[in-house]
């Protein structure tokens, strides 16, 4: 088995893990053993479980990243751009469950509330999907097409009801169709436009 695949082993045990059983749930013992390595094989690839969480999240971020700007480009209008990226975060969630789990519980972690308010600060370099949306917000609000809020309360009028629309959908109590998306999508433009 080549290097990097051990690495990969580990960082989708540990994805499995914490989705299923949280962050506590999932020992670096019960990561390695799910991965079928070492126990001390996480430390050749990590300098601690926190590194492997951290590393996992920027990955699953690089992921839905990537989904994001497929078909998306700087020439459509503003409307679309929006409405481009709230269907793309709402389908890559509810085709990707597991990876919905882990960044929910990442985002309600210590772990995660570091992250945010090291981006809302501007104390780390700018990417990912926070970036995108930052962008879009900015530039909505200076041509007059959004509300003028803090960014932190576009994010949340735009993407919260996409969260919970997910959750409900991963956890059955709702069935998503296209037809519905678009819908959501609609419903999230109509809370931020002026």
């Amino acid at each position: 088995m080549a290097k990097d695949d051990k690495r990969e082993l580990l960082l989708q045990a540990t994805l499995e893990l914490v989705a299923k059983q949280g962050f506590h749930g999932a020992p670096c013992a019960a990561i390695a053993e799910h991965a079928g390595v070492a126990a001390g094989t996480i430390y050749r690839y990590f300098d601690n479980k926190d590194v492997l969480i951290n590393e996992l999240y920027l990955t699953l971020e690089q992921k839905i990243t990537t989904a994001l700007l497929e078909g998306y480009t700087l020439e459509m209008p503003f409307r679309e751009r929006f409405l481009h990226l709230v269907k793309g975060v709402l389908k890559f969630f509810i085709t990707s469950p597991l990876e919905f789990k882990y960044m929910e519980q990442f985002h309600h972690s210590p772990y995660g509330v570091a992250f945010r308010r090291d981006h809302m600060l501007g104390q780390t370099e700018s990417g990912g999907s926070c970036s995108i949306y930052s962008e879009l917000f900015t530039q909505g609000v200076a041509q007059q097409v959004i509300k003028d809020l803090p960014h932190v309360l576009l994010f949340d009028l735009a993407f919260g009801p996409i969260i919970s629309v997910a959750r409900n959908h991963i956890l059955g109590f709702i069935q998503l169709d296209e037809t519905l998306i678009e819908q959501i999508a609609e419903a999230c433009w109509d809370s931020l436009k002026r």
